[in-house]
Protein backbone atom coordinates (compact mmCIF):
# COMPACT_ATOMS: atom_id res chain seq x y z
CA UNK A 1 0.00 0.00 0.00
CA UNK A 2 2.64 2.35 -1.00
CA UNK A 3 1.90 6.23 0.42
CA UNK A 4 -0.33 5.38 2.98
CA UNK A 5 0.59 6.33 6.25
CA UNK A 6 1.61 3.35 8.74
CA UNK A 7 -0.96 4.76 10.93
CA UNK A 8 -3.81 5.29 8.48
CA UNK A 9 -3.51 1.87 7.39
CA UNK A 10 -3.44 -0.23 10.46
CA UNK A 11 -5.30 1.99 12.05
CA UNK A 12 -8.36 2.80 9.60
CA UNK A 13 -8.21 -1.08 8.81
CA UNK A 14 -9.07 -2.56 12.05
CA UNK A 15 -11.41 0.50 13.38
CA UNK A 16 -13.29 0.93 9.98
CA UNK A 17 -16.61 0.31 11.39
CA UNK A 18 -15.88 2.18 14.47
CA UNK A 19 -15.01 5.44 12.16
CA UNK A 20 -18.34 4.73 9.96
CA UNK A 21 -20.19 5.08 13.59
CA UNK A 22 -18.22 7.74 15.45
CA UNK A 23 -17.19 10.55 13.05
CA UNK A 24 -19.64 13.18 12.52
CA UNK A 25 -21.43 14.27 9.46
CA UNK A 26 -21.19 18.05 8.10
CA UNK A 27 -23.50 21.48 8.68
CA UNK A 28 -26.04 21.92 6.07
CA UNK A 29 -24.90 25.37 5.24
CA UNK A 30 -21.51 23.06 3.25
CA UNK A 31 -24.21 22.22 0.42
CA UNK A 32 -24.52 25.44 -0.10
CA UNK A 33 -20.79 25.71 -0.51
CA UNK A 34 -20.29 23.10 -2.42
CA UNK A 35 -22.51 24.06 -4.85
CA UNK A 36 -21.58 28.10 -5.05
CA UNK A 37 -17.94 28.31 -4.27
CA UNK A 38 -16.63 24.64 -5.97
CA UNK A 39 -19.72 25.17 -8.60
CA UNK A 40 -20.59 21.64 -8.24
CA UNK A 41 -23.82 21.14 -9.62
CA UNK A 42 -25.88 17.59 -11.05
CA UNK A 43 -23.94 18.35 -14.45
CA UNK A 44 -20.14 18.23 -12.71
CA UNK A 45 -18.28 15.11 -12.51
CA UNK A 46 -16.81 15.03 -9.11
CA UNK A 47 -13.88 12.84 -7.32
CA UNK A 48 -13.92 12.61 -3.71
CA UNK A 49 -10.49 11.90 -3.27
CA UNK A 50 -9.62 10.11 -0.06
CA UNK A 51 -13.07 8.81 0.79
CA UNK A 52 -12.77 6.89 3.67
CA UNK A 53 -16.28 5.06 4.52
CA UNK A 54 -17.90 7.93 2.36
CA UNK A 55 -19.31 10.15 4.86
CA UNK A 56 -18.65 13.50 2.70
CA UNK A 57 -19.30 10.91 -0.25
CA UNK A 58 -23.32 10.92 0.62
CA UNK A 59 -23.42 14.66 0.81
CA UNK A 60 -21.68 15.07 -2.39
CA UNK A 61 -23.57 12.13 -3.95
CA UNK A 62 -26.86 14.70 -3.48
CA UNK A 63 -25.62 17.17 -5.67
CA UNK A 64 -23.53 15.28 -8.08
CA UNK A 65 -25.07 12.33 -9.59
CA UNK A 66 -21.39 11.73 -11.48
CA UNK A 67 -19.12 10.74 -8.37
CA UNK A 68 -16.03 8.91 -8.29
CA UNK A 69 -14.73 7.76 -4.73
CA UNK A 70 -10.94 7.16 -4.58
CA UNK A 71 -9.99 5.23 -1.33
CA UNK A 72 -6.92 3.27 -0.76
CA UNK A 73 -8.02 1.33 2.47
CA UNK A 74 -9.79 -2.00 1.65
CA UNK A 75 -11.73 -2.14 4.81
CA UNK A 76 -12.55 1.69 4.71
CA UNK A 77 -13.53 1.65 0.92
CA UNK A 78 -16.04 -1.65 2.34
CA UNK A 79 -17.69 0.96 4.68
CA UNK A 80 -18.48 2.96 1.78
CA UNK A 81 -19.92 0.65 -1.11
CA UNK A 82 -21.90 -0.95 2.22
CA UNK A 83 -23.84 2.60 2.66
CA UNK A 84 -23.69 3.92 -1.11
CA UNK A 85 -23.76 1.13 -3.51
CA UNK A 86 -24.33 3.18 -6.66
CA UNK A 87 -21.08 5.23 -5.90
CA UNK A 88 -18.18 4.35 -8.14
CA UNK A 89 -15.46 3.18 -5.70
CA UNK A 90 -11.92 3.25 -7.33
CA UNK A 91 -8.35 1.94 -5.45
CA UNK A 92 -5.94 4.60 -5.31
CA UNK A 93 -4.18 7.33 -3.73
CA UNK A 94 -3.47 11.19 -4.08
CA UNK A 95 0.17 10.68 -5.80
CA UNK A 96 -1.79 7.66 -8.21
CA UNK A 97 -5.51 8.46 -9.33
CA UNK A 98 -6.55 6.03 -11.68
CA UNK A 99 -8.81 8.12 -14.06
CA UNK A 100 -8.06 10.01 -17.11
CA UNK A 101 -6.56 13.36 -17.39
CA UNK A 102 -8.69 16.40 -17.29
CA UNK A 103 -11.54 14.06 -16.11
CA UNK A 104 -13.16 15.79 -13.11
CA UNK A 105 -14.42 19.55 -12.31
CA UNK A 106 -13.81 19.23 -8.87
CA UNK A 107 -11.39 17.08 -6.42
CA UNK A 108 -12.94 17.23 -2.77
CA UNK A 109 -10.93 15.78 0.28
CA UNK A 110 -12.98 15.66 3.39
CA UNK A 111 -10.67 14.95 6.66
CA UNK A 112 -7.95 13.31 4.18
CA UNK A 113 -5.67 16.17 2.71
CA UNK A 114 -2.97 16.33 5.61
CA UNK A 115 -2.30 12.69 4.99
CA UNK A 116 -0.99 13.33 1.67
CA UNK A 117 -0.14 16.97 1.73
CA UNK A 118 3.07 17.05 -1.09
CA UNK A 119 3.55 18.91 -4.22
CA UNK A 120 3.15 15.09 -5.83
CA UNK A 121 0.12 14.97 -4.98
CA UNK A 122 -1.29 18.33 -5.71
CA UNK A 123 0.80 17.11 -9.46
CA UNK A 124 -1.60 14.47 -9.73
CA UNK A 125 -5.02 16.45 -8.61
CA UNK A 126 -3.95 19.07 -11.22
CA UNK A 127 -4.22 16.33 -13.84
CA UNK A 128 -7.40 15.17 -13.06
CA UNK A 129 -9.06 18.54 -13.57
CA UNK A 130 -10.06 20.17 -15.81
CA UNK A 131 -9.06 24.00 -17.00
CA UNK A 132 -10.81 25.79 -14.16
CA UNK A 133 -11.28 22.91 -12.27
CA UNK A 134 -11.33 23.46 -8.42
CA UNK A 135 -10.03 21.84 -5.25
CA UNK A 136 -11.59 21.42 -2.27
CA UNK A 137 -10.35 20.98 1.63
CA UNK A 138 -12.82 20.33 4.24
CA UNK A 139 -11.81 19.20 7.99
CA UNK A 140 -14.20 19.25 11.35
CA UNK A 141 -11.95 21.12 13.83
CA UNK A 142 -12.50 20.13 17.17
CA UNK A 143 -13.55 23.33 19.74
CA UNK A 144 -10.85 23.09 21.75
CA UNK A 145 -12.18 26.50 23.82
CA UNK A 146 -14.91 23.89 25.20
CA UNK A 147 -12.94 22.34 28.52
CA UNK A 148 -13.91 18.59 28.02
CA UNK A 149 -12.52 18.85 24.17
CA UNK A 150 -9.27 20.26 25.52
CA UNK A 151 -9.31 17.00 27.93
CA UNK A 152 -9.73 15.20 25.17
CA UNK A 153 -6.56 16.17 22.97
CA UNK A 154 -4.96 16.21 26.28
CA UNK A 155 -5.44 12.66 26.46
CA UNK A 156 -4.74 11.46 23.23
CA UNK A 157 -1.91 14.07 22.01
CA UNK A 158 0.74 11.91 23.46
CA UNK A 159 -0.09 9.05 21.16
CA UNK A 160 0.34 11.40 18.05
CA UNK A 161 4.30 10.62 16.97
CA UNK A 162 4.89 11.37 13.45
CA UNK A 163 1.55 10.89 12.26
CA UNK A 164 0.19 13.73 9.72
CA UNK A 165 -2.31 16.06 11.41
CA UNK A 166 -4.25 19.11 10.31
CA UNK A 167 -3.64 21.12 13.46
CA UNK A 168 0.29 21.20 13.02
CA UNK A 169 -0.46 23.45 9.51
CA UNK A 170 2.02 21.50 7.36
CA UNK A 171 -0.43 20.67 4.95
CA UNK A 172 -0.39 24.73 3.51
CA UNK A 173 3.34 23.67 2.61
CA UNK A 174 2.66 22.19 -0.53
CA UNK A 175 0.91 25.06 -1.96
CA UNK A 176 3.78 26.34 -3.48
CA UNK A 177 1.51 28.65 -5.95
CA UNK A 178 3.17 26.14 -8.59
CA UNK A 179 -0.54 23.67 -9.42
CA UNK A 180 -3.04 25.48 -7.23
CA UNK A 181 -3.83 28.99 -6.00
CA UNK A 182 -3.88 29.64 -1.61
CA UNK A 183 -6.34 27.87 0.14
CA UNK A 184 -9.09 29.85 0.43
CA UNK A 185 -11.66 29.25 3.95
CA UNK A 186 -15.05 29.88 4.79
CA UNK A 187 -16.28 28.17 8.40
CA UNK A 188 -19.47 27.00 9.79
CA UNK A 189 -19.88 25.65 13.46
CA UNK A 190 -21.18 22.49 13.80
CA UNK A 191 -22.36 20.38 16.46
CA UNK A 192 -21.79 16.32 16.59
CA UNK A 193 -24.93 14.98 18.68
CA UNK A 194 -25.20 11.71 19.88
CA UNK A 195 -24.74 9.34 22.56
CA UNK A 196 -21.40 9.92 24.65
CA UNK A 197 -20.42 6.13 23.30
CA UNK A 198 -20.63 7.45 19.51
CA UNK A 199 -19.54 11.26 19.79
CA UNK A 200 -16.36 11.08 22.32
CA UNK A 201 -15.43 6.85 22.48
CA UNK A 202 -15.98 6.17 18.86
CA UNK A 203 -14.84 8.85 17.57
CA UNK A 204 -11.78 9.05 19.09
CA UNK A 205 -11.05 5.10 19.29
CA UNK A 206 -11.22 5.57 15.28
CA UNK A 207 -8.08 7.88 15.48
CA UNK A 208 -5.97 6.74 13.67
CA UNK A 209 -2.80 6.70 16.04
CA UNK A 210 -4.96 5.68 19.22
CA UNK A 211 -6.52 2.66 16.37
CA UNK A 212 -3.18 1.54 16.02
CA UNK A 213 -1.62 1.17 19.43
CA UNK A 214 -1.21 -1.93 21.37
CA UNK A 215 -4.18 -3.16 22.77
CA UNK A 216 -2.72 -2.18 26.42
CA UNK A 217 -1.93 1.53 25.50
CA UNK A 218 -5.94 1.58 23.68
CA UNK A 219 -7.13 0.22 26.79
CA UNK A 220 -5.44 3.40 29.09
CA UNK A 221 -6.92 5.52 26.49
CA UNK A 222 -10.32 3.79 26.95
CA UNK A 223 -10.37 4.26 29.92
CA UNK A 224 -9.21 7.98 29.96
CA UNK A 225 -11.84 8.52 27.82
CA UNK A 226 -14.70 7.06 29.81
CA UNK A 227 -13.48 8.75 33.24
CA UNK A 228 -14.03 12.08 31.85
CA UNK A 229 -17.33 11.35 30.70
CA UNK A 230 -17.85 9.69 34.31
CA UNK A 231 -16.78 13.03 36.13
CA UNK A 232 -16.78 16.21 34.32
CA UNK A 233 -19.77 18.11 35.06
CA UNK A 234 -20.87 18.71 31.27
CA UNK A 235 -20.48 14.96 30.27
CA UNK A 236 -21.64 13.29 33.30
CA UNK A 237 -25.08 11.19 33.34
CA UNK A 238 -25.82 12.47 30.00
CA UNK A 239 -27.27 10.27 27.26
CA UNK A 240 -26.83 12.84 24.67
CA UNK A 241 -23.88 14.94 23.91
CA UNK A 242 -23.91 17.81 21.81
CA UNK A 243 -19.39 17.85 20.70
CA UNK A 244 -18.68 21.29 19.15
CA UNK A 245 -16.59 21.45 15.78
CA UNK A 246 -16.00 24.56 13.72
CA UNK A 247 -16.08 23.17 9.85
CA UNK A 248 -13.00 24.65 7.62
CA UNK A 249 -14.08 24.40 4.34
CA UNK A 250 -11.25 25.53 1.71
CA UNK A 251 -10.91 26.66 -2.27
CA UNK A 252 -8.30 25.79 -3.62
CA UNK A 253 -8.04 27.06 -7.97
CA UNK A 254 -6.25 25.28 -10.45
CA UNK A 255 -3.83 27.22 -12.35
CA UNK A 256 -2.68 26.71 -16.03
Amino acid sequence: MTGVHTSAQQGFSTQAVTYAQGRPDYPRQLTGWLADTLHIDALSSVIDLGAGTGKFTRLLSTLAPTLIAVEPVAAMGAQLTKLLPDVRLVNGTAESIPLPAASADAVVCAQAFHWFSTEAALAEIHRVLKPGGRLGLVWNVRDESVDWVAAITDIITPYEGDTPRFHTGRWREAFTGKYFSEPEMTCFPYSHVGSPQEVIMDRFLSVSFIAALPEASKAVVTAQLQALIDTHPSLKGRDTVAFPYQTQAYVCHRLS
